[in-house]
């Protein structure tokens, strides 16, 4: 396969996410006025609780098998090592350059939804090392889904979380979401205190038992709150579990899917209603990028170690766990499976950090300046890795 064929098949679907995005900049732009900041707001919520959902949902359902999701048993291994990775280089980029609080749950590693993009666009080009178009569409999508869906359960409860944490105590450090130290401490000096005070008074095991128990309620009852366990059940995640359940009990995917299904106009509509999120955020990201470029008095440093971390150290990382993956016979030698588990290290932060900033009000100037720079030096960087992985997963059959 030559250069150019490598080349044009890597570089065509990047164009086309630039394209888009460049759209919703011209849309954004005060003198049109078409996706302003008010609008960009409502959007995201529509976003959040219809177009997301729906897409993670009706692609799982249909391209989803119970044969397949065993298949693909190690694509949710390989999601959570980019988590856990992309986290553990996050913490050494906040020990370094010491970010403002409301940004720490900016850097900290997330998934991108490209691959639903990405992956059916080089299925069609004609330098794609992937075979026939035709099926490797079919498994692009189910590969995508799969990734897309994982990768929404992570980033709405993890990521979420994170942003929703470090947003809120940069606004209020004592409301009751988040915990200040002032009450935290005098807790933990209160359970000391009265160990000791039970200690020399001799009084029984029961009463010391019975303390050290009401003081660990309190401290998960803090805990509980700052989290946000309802998050865990965001429409996204939801979404997937509908999808995972119609894709895998054969009696719904019977009942729903295929031209043949008594209930097919439902999934249908599902269907038709997330076709539309992947344009609508990136539409959005175009708008907040505009932003970017008016600055937000973010440190140039942090921006260009979180693009570095992003798109240069952190797909090393992962061309070093697929091929460990592929050493122990983890996973098959299929040229497109590996080249969705590679992909997944190189992406830029997920467009739906910009929706969480501005659902919280906290962090969008920033969060817009290093989308900009993310998802322009992705522009390159996706396009040299993704010619790289492909021509990495060619020698490996």
């Amino acid at each position: 396969m030559g250069f150019v064929d490598l080349f044009s098949a890597a570089s065509m679907p990047v164009l086309k996410v630039l394209i888009v995005t460049a759209l919703g900049s011209f849309l954004a732009l005060d003198s049109v006025d078409i996706l302003g900041q008010s609008t960009r707001k409502q959007v995201n919520s529509l976003v959040f609780y219809v177009f997301s959902p729906s897409l993670v949902g009706s692609n799982l359902a249909r391209t989803i098998t119970l044969k397949s999701i065993i298949s693909m048993w190690f694509m949710p291994v390989n999601i959570l090592l980019t988590f856990i990775i992309g986290s553990a280089l996050g913490w050494l980029l906040l020990i370094i350059t010491r970010p403002p609080q409301h940004l720490k749950g900016l850097i900290l590693g997330n998934l991108g939804n490209l691959p639903l993009i990405i992956l059916p666009a080089v299925c069609k080009e004609k330098g794609s090392p992937f075979g026939d178009p035709n099926v490797c569409h079919e498994y692009a999508m189910a590969y995508a889904s799969l990734s897309m869906a994982i990768g929404a359960v992570f980033l709405w409860t993890y990521v979420y979380n994170l942003v929703r944490v470090f947003s809120d105590h940069s606004h209020n450090s004592g409301n009751d979401i988040i915990v200040s130290d002032k009450e935290t401490g005098p807790m933990e000096d209160e359970l000391i205190q009265s160990l000791l005070t039970s200690s020399s008074k001799a009084v029984n095991m029961k009463a010391k038992l019975k303390v050290m128990v009401d003081k660990l309620k309190q401290h998960f009852g803090s805990f509980s709150r700052r989290l946000n366990l309802k998050a865990v059940f965001a429409p996204s995640t939801i979404g997937a579990i509908v999808g995972f359940n119609i894709g895998i009990i054969s009696p719904l995917r019977r009942l729903l899917i295929g031209t043949t299904a008594p209930l097919r106009v439902i999934e249908d509509s599902i269907y038709l209603v997330g076709d539309a999120g992947i344009p609508t955020v990136t539409l959005i990201i175009g708008g907040n990028l505009l932003r970017g470029l008016r600055g937000s008095g973010i440190s140039l440093p942090l921006v260009l170690g979180i693009v570095a971390v992003r798109l240069i150290i952190l797909p090393f990382f992962g061309v070093l766990v697929v091929k460990g993956a592929l050493y122990f016979r983890l996973v098959d030698a299929d040229p497109l499976y590996l080249f969705v588990l590679l992909l997944q290290f190189a992406l830029p932060p997920a467009m739906n950090i910009g929706t969480m900033t501005q659902l919280f009000g906290a962090g969008e100037s920033e969060c817009s300046v290093i989308m900009l720079w993310a998802y322009g030096l992705a522009s390159i960087s996706l396009t040299l890795w993704s010619m790289f992985f492909m021509w990495l997963v060619a020698s490996f059959i």
